[in-house]
């Protein structure tokens, strides 16, 4: 989803370049919290708060990323969420499965930015790692702008390992 002329293309087909940074949202598909509002992570919330954030500052984009479950897919993403029913957290969960806590690649999402006209962005994310990668791809990350979700008793534990763990800027009360 694109906002505002990114993306737009010069008359030789060039992506026009945005000289100030843009609001982007760089999402990695969540089927459960992004198409059936799933209460156990705040990926739903993120993604309609960074769609209506776009709109309001009339200029921006929403890169949508194929990597369910931090990467490992849906199917090994119910596979986790069975052993945190038996008390293992989200990181415990993909590591007792054989994963990385995170495996998501976003050097994709770079080359989108790339190829909208974004070398410049304000990023719509709690992820710090999401910034330090995209950087890594050559992405200028100005400002990283949190999504913070209200706790609720369904996504309590997940959000504090969140931030206990994987670093996530959340509300200090977590």
């Amino acid at each position: 989803m694109c906002k505002g002329g990114v993306g737009d293309l010069d008359a030789g087909g060039q992506p026009i370049e945005h000289p100030d940074p843009v609001l982007v949202r760089v999402h990695s598909e969540c089927m459960t919290g992004d198409l059936f509002h799933s209460q156990r992570c705040e990926c739903g919330y993120q993604l309609i708060t960074a769609m209506k954030m776009i709109e309001q500052a009339g200029q921006g984009a929403l890169i949508y990323l194929r990597q369910e479950g931090r990467g490992i897919g849906l199917s090994n993403k119910l596979r986790a969420y069975k052993l945190q029913e038996q008390g293992l957290d989200t990181v415990d969960a993909n590591l007792k499965l054989g994963f990385l806590a995170d495996r998501r690649d976003y050097g994709i999402g770079a080359q989108i930015c790339r190829d909208l006209g974004l070398r410049s962005i304000r990023i719509l994310t709690n992820n710090p790692k999401k910034v330090s990668r995209l950087e890594v791809y050559g992405i200028k990350v100005v400002e990283q702008i949190p999504l913070r979700a209200k706790p609720c008793e369904h996504n309590i534990d997940y959000l504090r390992t969140k931030k206990r763990r994987l670093g996530h800027i959340l509300d200090e009360d977590l």
